[in-house]
């Protein structure tokens, strides 16, 4: 049998800052939904980046989330936290373009999706969000594939 170990908010913390993405889980009219999201860490806090849609909709109607992230060298050896929070959506400007100079400066291939616009088949363009996740319980698991057998 496989021993698992409780991660530390340290190793949590050093989990988020090195994989960068996970799953976000919300509220779709009134059912579970998950997307596979990027996310961007500064100190303890996580922001989303995101355009206008069904995820920005979904975040402004129950801003209530699960973020899952996990590192899974092989089935003996992984990592596994998951933060629990709010998504709060910003909207001071001062607070936009700091968030996205960091997106920028760890996510180089998003250049492209935030300096262009696009028109979807309605005729709007879609427009930039940045979340902010105020958590509110993490948790976190581990293996070294040692077994206590």
């Amino acid at each position: 049998m496989l021993d698992i170990d409780e991660m530390s908010s340290k190793e949590i913390q050093e989990l988020l800052h090195t994989v960068g993405y996970g799953h976000l889980g919300c509220i779709h009219e009134g059912k579970p939904y998950v997307i596979p999201m990027h996310y961007y860490l500064e100190d303890s806090d996580i922001y989303l980046f995101t355009t206008i849609g069904m995820k920005t909709h979904d975040l402004d109607a129950n801003p209530e989330i699960c973020l899952q992230v996990e590192d899974i060298r092989d089935p003996l050896h992984w990592r596994s936290a998951i933060v629990n929070g709010r998504a709060s959506r910003l909207t001071e400007q001062e607070d936009i373009d700091r968030v996205m100079h960091l997106i920028k400066e760890r996510n180089q291939t998003l250049s492209p999706a935030i300096n262009r616009t696009w028109i979807d088949a309605q005729g709007r363009a879609e427009v930039i969000a940045i979340y902010r996740i105020q958590e509110s319980e993490m948790s976190g698991r581990t293996t070294d594939g040692a077994s206590s057998r």
